[in-house]
């Protein structure tokens, strides 16, 4: 599977089949961060994780503790593709990793960043 990055006019193929994005929350800034896997049916959340709770971030009922962070498994069906706002109030934007490194998305300002898929 590929993930496509669309970020204006841009489209940014990565040939992977999982990814993380990370962020700091732009009001809390307290760290987030998600396990994704690219589906045919779309991207799966696989894994969540956060250092802490505040507006909007509380762990799931079901999480447990693993070294700082509330993690938990959600349970949601694939989605067809994710929006990120880039407004340039998170503290670096939105990291993406995958095993062949990391990229910053959204650090300024400017139109939504979408994520999906590649042939959706």
């Amino acid at each position: 599977m590929s993930l496509c990055i669309l970020a204006g006019n841009a489209v940014t193929a990565l040939a992977v089949s999982a990814f993380t994005l990370a962020w700091e929350h732009s009001v809390e800034r307290v760290a987030w961060a998600e396990t994704w896997r690219v589906e045919p049916a779309g991207l799966r959340l696989v894994e969540a994780r956060v250092r802490g709770s505040g507006a909007g971030m509380d762990p799931d009922p079901g999480a447990r503790a693993e070294a700082g962070w509330w993690v938990w498994t959600p349970d949601a069906a694939p989605l067809p593709e994710l929006v990120l706002a880039a407004s340039g109030a998170t503290a670096g934007g939105w990291r993406l990793c995958h095993r062949g490194g990391c990229l910053t998305l959204g650090a300024a300002p400017g139109p939504p960043i979408r994520l999906r898929p590649c042939g959706r």
